[in-house]
């Protein structure tokens, strides 16, 4: 009987310490990596998946400009009953700055690397010129742009923030060798 019960202390006292040893760890332990919440899970697989710094940045040029569909599509739509439309107008704003800055973030740090981005860099410029006509367009005269204007702002900025990146950009990149037929 005093067998049993000294067992049963020794094997509370061994689960004490170890839930104590793993305290530390879970308290200590640094944030787990997130994916950025404007990108949907898809989004984020084809970014991930993507081998050079020039499909990363067309990417997510790409997703910018389905975020401005979203927003054309929304402000084409509008409907006085749905409470949540200025909400999702201004998530894809977000979606399109978050976008726009990774892409001119990635546009520096292939600078740096001296990678290859020119094809992305012509693509961003050629691109991004098209959303800003339309963002200006919404700023000057967009239906209900009180809601969204602080967002809409925002993605104006980021947008000439990455032209002028851009630009700079093809000024200090160096061109590719050309290679010469034998």
């Amino acid at each position: 009987m005093k067998n049993k019960r000294w067992r049963s202390e020794v094997l509370a006292g061994l689960l004490v310490l170890a839930l104590m040893g793993t305290l530390p760890a879970i308290v200590f332990a640094g944030p787990s990596p997130q994916k950025k919440d404007y990108l949907s899970d898809l989004e984020a697989d084809e970014i991930r998946d993507a081998y050079t710094p020039s499909a990363k940045i067309k990417l997510f040029i790409s997703f910018a400009g389905d975020r401005i569909k979203r927003i054309q599509y929304e402000l084409g739509h509008l409907d006085p009953q749905d409470h949540r439309q200025m909400e999702r107008i201004n998530d894809a704003l977000n979606g399109y700055s978050g976008c726009i800055d990774d892409a001119a973030e990635l546009i520096d740090i292939a600078i740096e690397k001296q990678q290859e981005i020119h094809d992305a860099i012509k693509d961003l410029q050629l691109q991004t010129k098209d959303y800003l006509i339309y963002l200006k367009q919404l700023q000057s005269s967009g239906p209900g742009r009180d809601d969204y204007k602080d967002n809409l702002d925002d993605a104006v900025e980021a947008t000439q923030d990455a032209q002028s990146d851009a630009a700079k950009a093809q000024k200090e990149i160096q061109p590719p060798p050309v290679r010469r037929k034998p």
